[in-house]
């Protein structure tokens, strides 16, 4: 059991605070690395656009093809190859919505307003609110101002936009497609580092009998869902680039095994969480705590650290359920060595947590159960 008073003070602190020093480092990196990537998409897909509606379609006024090529880049990276295509989507309606109604009202202040509106109006109906609105009405206040002094541009106006979301996909998918994996560490380190850091926190809580600290522990972990969510959305997004790039089809079964994997991370997480409030009311309680308790719940985070590192080397996550399967093993003989009514939900949602995590490594759902209950039995 690691989780001793020299552990938790002295070097063993310090040891810890230089270690989120260091990966919050290498995580800063990595964010700026994504996002000069991101720049350079967006220069490149701008250039391209423009080329294309300038020189090969000879379009005499191409600006909404580089805006429109930016507009893709710049999409969220949750689903960004639905969201491009919407917001193209926008482009377009806001160019063919605008042009229609500056032949009905004109132009000056008070017909752009109207413009305005009736596009977002439109782009609301057909889609609800979001990108498409946006770019609709967007789009055509400068419809609205540019006419005056560009008029009967309709149609190269339309395929300035087409040209630019496709450069805008050319791009994003194929010349220079963002590396999915270390857009996955990128969000996946700091919200598994959290969560197996907070189970290392409980483990030393409980093993301290220190239930303020607990309690701290309950708090960071309720304000720590969003993190959880983003891993989710961003492993989805990671899904769709090696789905869409040839250059990236080789990272396929890694990402796929972590997209299905979040959903069951995430529900660790939540009982984990749970597993958190009964560790409070057991040394609220002063039931009896067994040295295998906290060890249990100290090698659970260790399967979480284990389950993402071995997922980002493209390994197959055998150390994370053999540790995952420790923690039920230990936290089983404590339950045969007595514990009071907390204690003994602690164990039960140790084992939830634990089985959520054996399904994330690509474990059927009746073979985590049986695997659980085989090492909860000793």
């Amino acid at each position: 059991m690691r989780t001793t008073a020299g552990a938790t003070g002295g070097n063993g602190g310090t040891d810890r605070f230089l270690t989120r020093v260091a990966a919050a480092g290498r995580a800063s990196v990595d964010r700026g690395r994504i996002y000069l990537i991101v720049a350079l998409q967006a220069g490149l897909a701008a250039a391209l656009a423009w080329v294309v509606a300038r020189e090969v379609l000879g379009n005499p006024e191409p600006t909404f093809a580089p805006a429109a090529a930016v507009a893709v880049i710049a999409a969220s990276l949750g689903s960004r190859a639905p969201r491009a295509l919407e917001l193209v989507a926008g482009v377009v309606l806001g160019i063919i919505a605008g042009d229609l109604l500056i032949g009905v009202f004109g132009t000056g202040p008070w017909q752009t307003g109207v413009i305005v509106f009736l596009a977002t109006a439109t782009a609301v109906l057909v889609r609800g609110v979001g990108a498409l609105m946006a770019q609709a009405g967007g789009t055509a206040v400068l419809i609205a101002t540019l006419t005056p002094n560009a008029p009967d541009l309709e149609l190269p106006r339309t395929l300035n936009a087409l040209v630019g979301g496709a450069s805008g996909l050319l791009v994003m998918l194929l010349l220079l497609p963002i590396n999915p994996i270390r857009t996955i560490r990128r969000t996946a380190e700091p919200a598994l580092d959290l969560f197996a850091r907070e189970m290392t926190a409980s483990a030393e809580a409980l093993a301290g009998a220190d239930s303020a600290r607990a309690k701290e522990v309950l708090e960071r972990m309720r304000g720590a869902d969003q993190k959880l969510q983003q891993l989710g959305e961003v492993a989805t997004a990671a899904e769709e680039v090696v789905r869409l790039s040839p250059v990236r089809w080789r990272r396929r079964r890694v990402i796929v095994a972590y997209r299905d994997g979040t959903e069951h991370m995430e529900r660790a997480f939540r009982n984990s969480r749970g597993l958190v409030r009964r560790i409070i009311t057991t040394l609220r309680d002063e039931e009896p705590v067994p040295a295998d308790l906290p060890a249990a719940v100290e090698h659970l985070g260790e399967a979480v650290r284990l389950l993402n590192r071995e997922f980002v080397a493209a390994r197959e996550p055998v150390q994370a359920r053999e540790r995952a399967l420790h923690a039920v093993h230990e936290a089983g003989s404590a339950y045969r060595q007595g514990l009071g009514f907390s204690g003994t939900i602690v164990v039960s949602q140790l084992r939830t947590a634990a089985n959520d995590l054996l399904q994330a490594t690509g474990v059927s759902r009746d073979e985590a159960r049986r695997l659980v209950r085989q090492a909860a039995a000793g």
